[in-house]
């Protein structure tokens, strides 16, 4: 009964329209009430869920990637792009895609990826001949990439719900493959449209300028080498990464490339505030609900559940991946990890399943979700850049939900994908 009355109270709030970060803290206090539990115990966890060195890196990150997707990279990553893939038939298709991988390494945000990246190629494919639905599925579907690849937010935040015990370098090194495979994934399907539809070829970049606008590109592509070098070489944690590569930022922004106003940083900082701010009371208020489930026994009753259906963990992974595409489609990404987590985590550990496999493989599934209605954020977002409906665009999706489900079952069932990096590099 005690499981029910927090499950539920939790459903019913969110059904009743309150934002899931207070519908968590609410149900932890509807669920203490029931099971005689001090306010303070709770309040106390609360206070815990955001006393965390670890998350210092979400505030710097999102920043970082906010100072880069408005200091006029979109148009120097669409460009580097270009000089790679630009020249194959449905070239520009390839350029949105690889465009959105290197975009990604910056932002770690499916959304900041949809709307940059968005705002540049969907315009310029449909000058070009593509349809402008195509072009808006294109771009939504290649931004996934972002919370795979690092620096994913959306990583640090599994880490923190894992307690800690999967670290963000893992995860970082973990999503560089996975993110690969998704972004080749649909590589192969636009290169199959653009063929079956007779969509242009574009021109090979001179070599002149190819090398000029490589240059000029590589100085944002370097804080990937920032980040991931400083972690791997021991120069610093992935925190501390996350500060230099904001320093970085603002210095490529405003002194490297010069596109960006100091008068407009107050806004900029305004929104990364809102942002920021908007993750730690999820973080916490789940924080406190994480400590109710934890008090009531159901992440042991969910093993039990697990294992009474079947013992083989193939069939466990298919059934996880199953839950989390339905699950997606009704809530967002980041309070799903940190609800799902705690509860999920002695289920996998239990099948010898790798943990760091385990939260790269739920990002996907969720990736999926923010492009799937009636939630997806990403959806909402490129659908409002590409001045399409949304039921226009999900019409001309499915394709592209075929392609990133074949990329999720190749994660899934083929943990190397995921794990070879962290192994090698991490030992």
């Amino acid at each position: 009964m005690e499981p029910l009355v927090l499950l539920g109270s939790f459903a019913v709030l969110v059904t009743l329209g309150i934002p899931i970060a207070y519908a968590l803290g609410m149900a932890a206090i509807v669920g203490a009430l029931y099971i005689d539990l001090p306010l303070e115990a709770v309040v106390l966890k609360i206070s815990d869920g955001v006393d965390e060195f670890s998350l210092l890196a979400i505030p710097f990150f999102v920043l970082a990637g906010a100072i880069m997707a408005e200091g006029g990279l979109a148009m120097r990553l669409v460009d580097m792009a270009r000089i790679f893939v630009g020249f194959i038939r449905g070239g520009l298709s390839l350029v949105n895609v690889l465009a959105s991988t290197f975009f990604g390494c910056l932002s770690g945000s499916a959304i900041a990826d949809t709307a940059s990246i968005g705002s540049v190629m969907i315009p310029e494919m449909e000058r070009a001949g593509y349809p402008r639905v195509f072009a808006t599925c294109v771009t939504v579907s290649g931004s996934v990439q972002a919370i795979l690849i690092p620096p994913s937010h959306n990583a640090v935040i599994f880490s923190f719900a894992t307690g800690g015990t999967v670290s963000i370098a893992a995860l970082f090194l973990g999503g560089v493959g996975p993110g690969l495979v998704l972004g080749l994934s649909l590589m192969t399907l636009c290169m199959f449209f653009a063929h079956r539809r007779g969509y242009p070829k574009g021109k090979l970049v001179p070599i002149r300028q190819a090398l000029r606008i490589l240059g000029d590109g590589l100085w944002a592509l370097f804080t990937v080498v920032i980040i991931l070098g400083g972690i791997l070489s021991g120069v610093f944690t992935a925190t501390e990464s996350a500060s230099v590569a904001c320093l970085y930022a603002f210095f490529v922004t405003m002194v490297v490339y010069k596109d960006y106003k100091w008068s407009d940083m107050p806004k900029l900082l305004h929104r990364v505030v809102k942002t920021v701010g908007m993750v730690m009371i999820l973080i916490g208020f789940a924080a406190g609900f994480g400590y109710l489930m934890a008090m009531m026994q159901i992440p042991a009753a969910i093993t039990s559940a697990f294992l009474t259906v079947s013992d083989n963990k193939y069939v466990i992974l298919l059934l996880i991946n199953i839950m989390f595409l339905v699950l997606g489609t009704l809530m967002d990404m980041a309070p799903l990890i940190l609800i799902c987590t705690p509860i999920l985590l002695p289920v996998i550990k239990t099948f010898g399943i790798d943990p760091v496999h385990f939260g790269i493989v739920m990002m996907v599934n969720l990736g999926i979700g923010l492009i799937t209605p009636p939630v997806g954020s990403t959806l909402f977002v490129g659908c409002a850049v590409g001045g399409l409906t949304m039921e226009k665009v999900v019409r001309e999706l499915w394709p592209f939900y075929l392609a990133m489900i074949f990329a999720l079952a190749l994660v899934t069932y083929i943990p190397a994908i995921t794990l070879w990096f962290p192994r090698t590099f991490l030992g």
